[in-house]
Parts: structure tokens; sequence; C-alpha cells
């Protein structure tokens, strides 16, 4: 079955947009430390609030802040009130009108000296507290953090980015993103996106590779690769999660590629993992031996052009002759260049199967695709005659051998007459030939040894063997 594009395939899912990401904070510029400790700084001098609470109100002091002389409202009780020391402060304690017998009476101390010696410590006191307090608080931070998409708002004392996820104890490697920067430091409202690297085991168009993303989905990991998924074949949905522990991902864009077929033209868009699937695609049909220009179960690329063959072909069948081999011995029976035939050879023979194909109308060479012997090859033995030839024959070594030669054969050792009776320099006939110890035929054998058998004929017979040009003997 083919396989479609990416709606064939996840069609009847809706697909759903991938959420956006969350944005990454663009990084800072100027000495944030610098800032806050200005920051810190003014809160520390800022003045500090008066209490809220309420007190009763403290009765009216002269100019020297000193208590009237004389008895007030509720005399007679033995007591008095001690003066209020302004807001803020801690009261003092008042007299109680009684000292221990025997003691002394302590000097009168001057109008408004002891009030402001109680006040100014209690007020350095709580300056000291309120300083401390504004310095803590300033230290402290409020972040927002992303993990993955999911943000949340925390509070911190770390200085930069790299505290803070030593911290939440977020551990990143060289696949994951941050930002800021992991130097960057952090100030109160600062925003941090952390993004995990994904392993991808990405199959595209044919060619695999491991690549690493930071997106969660599958639409955002092909967008952050610029991989274009209009009328692709995937083979997971777009919406699909991409896990921390990676994902195996295949991915056909739409190609276009062209077939010539029977004389026509075609071009298509396709995501078909094979030739033959678009074939189909392009409504081609292969008929029988037909085939195309590149292996039907290649992948096909952008911008291909695919012939399709038509091939028609028929078998014949054609018997061979198979070469018998020749085997040689010597044997010193014989005269040197005398060689017999101890067995003739016979050739064998062969049942060869051919295809014989036209290709879109043109006939191809035939192509053998089968072989089975009929008949196996008799070998021919042959015996070579290694014993010298005699060099004269009494009562012939004086006759022009030569002028005989030319006369019946133009002197050439291997002449055969018209009728393929007579051979040889001397024209012997091949049962005389045999009878002067020759073997096989007089053409085959050396001129040495022609002549020698002429001699031995015209020592029994003369030169009547020879009746036109047996009288060239003699000149």
């Amino acid at each position: 079955m083919s396989e479609s594009p990416f709606t064939g395939v996840y069609g009847n899912e809706a697909v759903v947009p991938d959420p956006e990401p969350a944005a990454v904070p663009a990084p800072r510029t100027g000495d944030r430390r610098a800032a806050r400790r200005r920051k810190g700084a003014e809160a520390a001098a800022a003045p500090v609030a008066a209490p809220t609470g309420r007190r009763r109100a403290a009765p009216a002091a002269g100019p020297d802040l000193a208590a009237p002389p004389g008895p007030g409202p509720g005399a007679g009780t033995g007591r008095r009130r001690s003066p209020d020391p302004g807001p803020g402060l801690p009261s003092i304690a008042a007299p109680t009108g009684r000292r221990r017998r025997g003691a002394p009476a302590p000097a009168p101390a001057p109008a408004g000296q002891g009030n402001w010696r109680r006040i100014v410590p209690q007020a350095l006191v709580v300056a000291f507290l309120a300083g401390g307090t504004t310095a803590f608080v300033a230290a402290d931070k409020s972040v927002r953090l992303t993990v993955d998409g999911e943000p949340r708002t925390l509070h911190t004392f770390a200085d930069d980015v790299d505290e803070l996820l030593d911290a939440e104890g977020l551990g990143v490697g060289p696949h994951d993103l941050v930002a800021p920067a992991r130097t960057e430091a952090l100030d109160d409202g600062d925003e941090i996106v952390v993004r995990y690297g994904r392993p991808l085991r990405l199959t595209l168009d044919g060619q695999s590779r491991q690549v690493w993303t930071t997106a969660a989905t599958v639409e955002g990991a092909l967008r952050q690769f610029g991989v274009r998924v209009e009328g692709a074949y995937l083979s997971a949905p777009r919406t699909a999660p991409v896990p921390r522990a990676g994902l195996t991902l295949a991915v056909r864009t739409e190609r276009s590629v062209t077939f010539m077929a029977d004389g026509r033209e075609t071009t298509i868009r396709t995501n078909a993992a094979t030739v033959q699937e678009a074939l189909g695609q392009a409504g081609i049909t292969l008929q029988g031996q037909d085939t195309t220009s590149v292996p039907p179960a290649s992948f096909p690329r952008d911008g291909q052009t695919v012939t399709v063959l038509r091939i028609t072909g028929t078998r014949e069948v054609r018997e061979e002759r198979i070469p018998y081999a020749v085997e040689k011995t010597e044997d010193d029976s014989l005269f040197a260049g005398t060689e017999v035939v101890e067995r003739a050879g016979r050739p064998g023979a062969r049942r060869v199967t051919y295809v014989l194909r036209t290709v879109n109308g043109v006939r191809q060479k035939p192509r053998k695709v089968a072989e089975e012997t009929v008949r196996d090859p008799v070998t021919q033995l042959v015996k070579v005659g290694t014993r010298p030839l005699p060099t004269s024959v009494a009562g012939a070594d004086g006759l022009d051998w030569g002028a005989l030669a030319q006369c019946e054969s133009g002197g050439r050792p291997s002449a055969t007459d018209a009728s393929g009776t007579y051979g040889g320099l001397y024209q012997f006939d091949v049962r005389t030939w045999q009878s002067l110890g020759g073997s096989g035929r007089p053409q085959d054998a050396p001129g040495p040894e022609q002549t020698y058998r002429a001699k031995k004929l015209y020592v029994q017979r003369g030169a009547t063997p020879w009746p036109h040009c047996g009288r060239r003997l003699y000149r």
C-alpha cells in the first residue's frame, strides 16, 4: 500500500497547533550587581516609620521638657506618672517616690537631661534593626522560572542564574538551552527559561542522522530544523510530544518526479517511499518483464526523471560445437617432422539457451541464460616422430628434385590438386605415400620428408610416377 501524505496518515486527527514555547528573555546589559547594591543602600537610608499603636497622652511639657512642679490631677496617691518618651521608644519607669532609709537623696538633675540620655540609645537600636531588615529584604528576589514550558514563581537569594539552577537541582548539558546565560546576574522580577535537549533519530528523505532538539513537539522540532512539512509524510503526528528519552521519526517531503513511459511525459508531486509506489500514483503499470531505468525499490529524488522500459522477450535454444583437444606424444620410430594420428578427435555438442529481448521496440544482444552439454568431445592423440631423416638415397641424389617439385606443385609442400586425390611437392596419392613409409597425408608432411619419399619412389619405379614432369629430373 502506498503511504499517503501526512494528512492521509493522520487525516482523522485534528491538527492542533503546537503551543508557542516560552519566550526566551533577551540578554541584559549593564552592571546589575551595582544596581542591586544601590537599591539596598537607598532602602537602608529611608526614615523609620512610626509605630501605629495607641499611647497615652503625655503631660504638657515646658520648653525644658520638665514636668510642672505642682501637683496635678490625681495627686495624693504617693506615685507619679513617668513622662512619655515619645513615639517608637519604650516607656521609662517613673520613680516610686520612695527611697531606702538612710540613703542620701540624689541630687536633682537639670531639667530635660535625664530624658535625652534615655531616648538617644533606644533610638540608635531601633535604627540599626530597621537597616538590617531592609538589607535582608533587598537580597531576596522574586523570579519566574520556566522549565520545558512549565512556569513557576519562586523567591531566591542566588546572585546569578547558575546559582539558581543549582539551588533548584536543575542540571543542564551541552544540548540544553538556558536563557539568560548561566553567568548572568539575577534581579528581582527576572524570567529564566530552561529547555532540555532531546535526541531525535531523523530519517529525512531516506537519509538517517542523529540530531538534538529543544522543541516539545514533532512540529516544533521540524520547524527548528527547517523541514517543510506541507504535503510530507510523517511517521508520527505533528502534535506528538518529543520525550526526554528521544524519538525516532521518518519524514518524506513532497518531491517532483517525472516519468517517461509509452512516449509520454508525466510529472507528479509525491512523498512516496519507492519509485514503484510513485509509478502507481502516476497511473503507470509495469507488466511482464517491464522495469525502470532505476531500481523500482529505490528512493525517488526531487527533480528525478525515470524512464519506463517496456520489455518483450523470447527464448531461443541453440546447439553449439565443443572443439576437441589434441594430445601429442613423441615417437622415435618415426622420422622427425612426421606426425601420426593415433586416435582421431571428435567435437562435442552443447545446448545453449538465449534470451532475445526488445526494449521499447529495440532488439537487444542475445543473452545466454542456460547451458547443457549434450556430448563430450573426444581428445585426438597424435604421435610425433623424432628419428632423424636420412640425408640421401643411393641412385637418386644427383637428380634435380627442385625442378620436379616446381613443375608438379609450384614448389608448395601443402599443394593439393583440384580433385583432392594428390598432394604435396610431388603430388603423391595417399596410398602411395603410406606405402613409402609416410603417415597421414603427404601434403601434411614437411618438405624434406616429401623429397626423401620421392627419392625412394624413384629408386623403385623411376620417373614414371611423374609422366609429364619426370623429364625435369635430368636437366
